[in-house]
Order: structure tokens, then C-alpha cells, then sequence
């Protein structure tokens, strides 16, 4: 490779590299901002603004404002769905699994109250379309659960270990309703702990 081109290399490196980091910045104000006043109480200006750019920046990495609560939900369901797999694939057994997707998740909802928020409040104002993605990709994710859970519980039937895996996931995602902003990083340490010991009594419960 010539200088030349290995500097024009370099540049379309580092610009995409800008374009990832804006990217990243506006789905964390979105997730913020979504969270504190509502899909519909936020405007693209105000997404631009706490990203650090115009508002018409803001289309040059989403159509619509809509395009931007597609992606934060969607990328964060994706996330959980290859996570929760490759916390699978990487255990030696079913108990092993089971602890390791507790661990996941806990740490999921204790880093991402704000996404919590907005999934359990805006994700009825995507368009059905995408609603229905995000929510097969979470289904996908409930039977990573369901099929830990079949090997540790091979007597109960495949509904109520579904049961049990959505009550975990209920007992884990309540806590950034119940926590204010500035608590969530000094509480962490001993809300997980608690957390994780709940979540493995309610899923083992007789």
C-alpha cells in the first residue's frame, strides 16, 4: 500500500470512527432524555443538543426520531439475545448457565435503567412492523432462558418455565423503577448481590 493511500485509509477509518462515536452519543441521549420526559416529550432539537450537535445533524444517523427509538431498543434486544447465547455456549453445565445468565442480566439492568424505562413505556410507539421485531427478538432471548431451565427443571412443562423466566425478568428490570438517578451507582454493589440471590431462589422455587 502506498503513503498515499494508506493515509486515505487512515482518514475513512477515523471518520467512520467520529460517525460510530456520534452514533453512540445520540442513543444515550435518546435513551436519557426518553427516559426523563417520554417519546413524545422529547424532539429531535432536543436529541441534537444533548448530543453535542444541530438537530438536522441528528438526520444524518437517523430518518426520524422514531429511526432513533427503533435502534435503541432494538440494539439493546439484539444485545441480550447474543449475550444471553454466548453466556450459554461458554458454561460446562445447566447450573453454571443459569448463574452466568442471572449474572448477565442483572448487570444489563443495573447499567441500563434509562432503556428499561423507555422499553416498558415507548416501545408501542414504534411502528407494529418494528414493535413486533423487538419483541421476537426478546421472545428469542425468554427461550435461552427456558431451555437452561428445562435441564434444571426437566419435570415442569415449557409454559411454566416460561413463567419463571419472565418473573425473574420482572423482579430484575423493576429495580430502575424503584431507584433515584444519583443512588444507582453508589447502591450497585450490594443491590446486585441481592438481586442475583433473588432472581436464583424465585426461578429454583418448588
Amino acid at each position: 500500500m502506498s503513503v498515499n493511500a494508506a493515509a486515505d485509509a487512515g482518514r475513512v477509518t477515523g471518520r467512520s470512527q467520529a460517525k460510530a462515536s456520534r452514533r453512540a452519543a445520540l442513543l444515550a441521549a435518546a435513551a436519557r432524555l426518553f427516559a426523563e420526559r417520554g417519546f413524545n416529550g422529547v424532539s429531535i432539537e432536543d436529541l441534537g443538543a444533548a448530543a453535542g450537535v444541530s438537530g438536522p445533524a441528528v438526520y444524518r444517523h437517523f430518518s426520524s426520531k422514531h429511526a432513533v427509538l427503533s435502534a435503541l431498543l432494538t440494539g439493546v434486544s439484539q444485545d441480550l439475545l447474543d449475550g444471553g447465547r454466548a453466556v450459554v455456549d461458554s458454561s460446562p453445565d445447566p447450573e453454571d448457565a443459569l448463574r452466568g445468565l442471572i449474572e448477565f442480566h442483572v448487570d444489563f439492568a443495573l447499567s441500563n435503567p434509562d432503556v428499561i424505562r423507555v422499553h416498558d413505556r415507548d416501545l408501542d410507539s414504534l411502528p407494529p412492523e418494528e414493535s413486533a421485531h423487538v419483541r421476537d427478538l426478546q421472545r428469542q432471548y425468554v427461550e435461552v432462558w427456558v431451555a437452561v431451565l428445562s435441564q434444571m427443571l426437566p419435570a415442569q412443562d415449557t409454559p411454566r418455565l416460561r413463567m419463571r423466566a419472565h418473573a425473574a425478568f420482572g423482579l430484575i428490570n423493576s429495580t430502575p423503577h424503584s431507584l433515584h438517578r444519583g443512588k444507582r451507582q453508589r447502591d450497585k454493589g450490594w443491590r446486585r448481590n441481592l438481586l442475583e440471590q433473588m432472581a436464583w431462589a424465585a426461578l429454583k422455587a418448588e
